[in-house]
């Protein structure tokens, strides 16, 4: 990672955050604890801490330059707010050449197309610069919208899995879908 991740769509500017702005991950993290809850794992209350966003910045950093994993955050056009995350993580290389990707996005934003427009711009960048031949996405079958999301990105369903992930501290089945580059 020699120089700094920064893709643009028509709405909103997505990158890495750097440390000073762990306010913006906090204020983000605070606003949406009861919004997101439901789809994530338990977190602690550091989690909500600006101490604690710092060391996950500092965590999703080190991760990008380790090629292990990329927590994208999605800014307005003047990075003042932070609409959405996702993260292209559990990097694998090799024969593989495949990641997971996960994502969430503010309760404000919901219903106006911006998360497919971040993950549309998110999947061009995995099959371009980051070389990925798989991009792997899964979620809860009661998550209709993440399911009609993931269709319209052109993921496929390729499995179920049952009690797949504690999120909210309940062991949760998942609807497993992967999408594939198109070219070599």
């Amino acid at each position: 990672m020699s120089e700094p991740i920064r893709m643009r769509t028509a709405r909103a500017v997505i990158r890495l955050l750097d440390v000073e702005e762990a306010e913006l991950l906090r204020r983000y993290r605070v606003e949406n604890r009861e919004h997101l809850a439901p789809w994530e794992p338990l977190r602690s209350d550091s989690h909500y801490t600006l101490a604690g966003c710092q060391q996950a910045i500092e965590a999703g950093l080190e991760a990008a330059r380790a090629d292990r994993g990329y927590p994208f955050a999605v800014l307005t056009p003047d990075a003042s707010e932070m609409i959405a995350s996702f993260t292209l993580a559990n990097v694998v290389r090799g024969v593989f050449q495949a990641c997971h990707l996960g994502y969430g996005i503010g309760r404000r934003h919901e219903g106006q197309g911006l998360m497919y427009e971040a993950l549309d711009a998110a999947i061009r960048y995995a099959f371009g610069p980051l070389d990925f031949h798989r991009v792997m996405a899964n979620y809860m079958p009661r998550n209709d919208r993440s399911g009609r999301l993931l269709e319209r990105l052109g993921f496929e369903k390729e499995g179920y899995a049952k009690r797949y992930l504690k999120i909210d501290g309940v062991w949760e089945d998942h609807v497993l879908t992967a999408k594939i580059r198109t070219q070599a």
